[in-house]
């Protein structure tokens, strides 16, 4: 699962100058991929699971204000503490730290099917690596985009990736008797994934507003990531 981080070294073998246009995209495609796994995997997860009440609905918004001040540090650190010239974005920080929650996530979902029997778990985790190649690979574009260096770019990401070996370790060890904890872990991250998408990439995209040709290719990998997300729960 871990080594999935490297999909984005495909990217590599783009020219230079023809990866650079199209980076936008790829952070396009994030947006779809990020609400399509919130709308089309966690929630319906949660609510088949244990129900979405309020309970849950604030542990969303939990999500939502961690991530809100963790980037407010991010800022204030990027603003105090790094030189002015340095062109890493502060968002691409907290994009890690969600897609590591998403990650740790992800470790813990393969362990417990696992423990229902080893034909759930093979086929558990056979859809989390589908469901995690195209978000990686978007995950790498936003990196690029936003001023890590490709070689940079693949160690971070893979970092990232190692956490769902952790989140497997956790519930071996403590968490496989509370189902509801995990619940609570996904719909805090599921508000993580919303910030994210909504208040750090679409505005990136505005800023790139042009010929309503690329307005267009931008609403077509929107689609493509939700279509993306769509398509595990529907070929399952």
């Amino acid at each position: 699962m871990s080594l999935i981080s490297f999909v984005g070294a495909l990217t590599l073998a783009i020219k230079k100058e023809k990866l650079e246009s199209i980076l936008i995209y790829f952070v396009s495609f994030s947006v779809g991929a990020l609400f399509g796994d919130v709308f089309i995997h966690i929630v319906p997860e949660i609510s088949n699971e244990i129900g979405f009440d309020l309970k849950m609905g604030l542990y969303f918004l939990l999500g939502v204000l961690i991530f809100f001040v963790i980037e407010q540090f991010i800022h204030w650190h990027h603003c105090h503490k790094v030189e002015h010239h340095h062109k890493i974005k502060p968002f691409a920080y907290t994009n890690l730290i969600g897609d590591g929650f998403h990650n740790f996530l992800d470790g813990m979902i393969i362990a417990a099917s696992f423990m229902v029997s080893v034909p759930v778990g093979i086929a558990t985790t056979l859809a989390v690596i589908f469901h995690e190649i195209p978000q990686e690979v978007g995950d790498f574009g936003v990196l690029l985009y936003v001023g890590f260096k490709k070689k940079t770019a693949l160690i971070f990401n893979f970092a990232s990736g190692l956490l769902s070996v952790v989140g497997a370790v956790v519930t071996l060890l403590f968490l496989h008797s509370s189902e509801e904890f995990g619940m609570i872990i996904l719909a805090v991250a599921g508000g993580g994934f919303l910030y994210i998408a909504g208040s750090d990439l679409i505005p990136e995209l505005h800023k790139h507003e042009g010929r309503w040709r690329k307005s267009l290719l931008h609403l077509i990998m929107i689609l493509l990531g939700i279509g993306v997300m769509l398509a595990l729960v529907l070929f399952e």
